[in-house]
């Protein structure tokens, strides 16, 4: 069980957190891609993709927890996450140096530190990574030029086959995914900066946010027919919610 020793000095400076000027600097001159959805949308599956193409830098984000093993393999610092003492983390946090963090169930903060964009306009890279519907909302504070991806499944059907196709799912455990799932897309289709991407495949998609990103090209990416993918997916999976509560 992780637990945060400084969680009241956390929570005062998140309520209140200002970028420094330095990491003001270092993200006007860094290229951003920022991937949102619900869970087994294939966000990780798309970014390994454009990762591969050598233009983009993944962002590693920083944590206060502790390692964990993941079907017997530890996690490794800069790998899943950079694994830092939560004093580190706040000293950082004073002087300003994450892009935004969070308090996660009030045992651990994570969040994007400055450094990985850094090292990603040193590398002269496109800085790419996943957060929350809550993270993307504070990065278009700091950086509203950034691209900002809801990645949805194409269809209610293909989804949940997706969602289980790594093993059954506890009834519970799809519950609670499809209820935060209803949360993020109301969030979604409530924000214009975000362009939604139908992953059919997550090659076509990958292709398609890259075309975007580098050749400022909207090929492909039908904006309205996205959106009414992501509301009719949204309809069902209140109606899924409701039948099961109704059982």
């Amino acid at each position: 069980m992780n637990e945060l020793k400084h969680i009241e000095d956390f929570k005062q400076i998140l309520t209140t957190y200002q970028l420094s000027a330095s990491a003001k600097a270092t993200l006007q001159k860094t290229e951003l891609v920022l991937l949102v959805g619900p869970t087994s949308s294939g966000k990780n599956t798309i970014i390994d993709e454009l990762v591969k193409t050598g233009q983009y830098h993944q962002i590693v984000s920083d944590t206060t927890r502790k390692p964990r093993e993941n079907m017997g393999v530890l996690e490794q610092d800069g790998r899943e996450y950079w694994f830092r003492p939560e004093e580190q983390v706040l000293a950082d946090l004073k002087n300003g140096e994450f892009l935004e963090a969070a308090i996660i169930h009030n045992q651990q903060v994570s969040g994007i530190s400055i450094r990985e964009l850094e090292r990603a306009a040193a590398e002269h890279k496109i800085a790419i990574n996943e957060v929350e519907t809550n993270g993307a909302q504070a990065i278009y504070t700091a950086k509203p030029d950034a691209y900002f991806f809801f990645v949805i499944p194409p269809s209610f059907d293909e989804w949940m086959a997706r969602m289980s196709a790594r093993g059954a799912l506890p009834d519970d455990e799809v519950h609670r995914r499809l209820t935060s799932a209803v949360q993020e897309l109301t969030i979604g289709l409530s924000r214009p900066y975000y362009r939604f991407i139908v992953n059919e495949t997550f090659m076509h998609a990958a292709k398609r946010i890259d075309s975007i990103v580098r050749e400022s090209s909207s090929a492909g990416n039908n904006q309205e027919q996205a959106r009414d993918i992501a509301g009719r997916l949204l309809n069902e999976t209140r109606a899924y919610l409701e039948a099961e509560q109704k059982e």
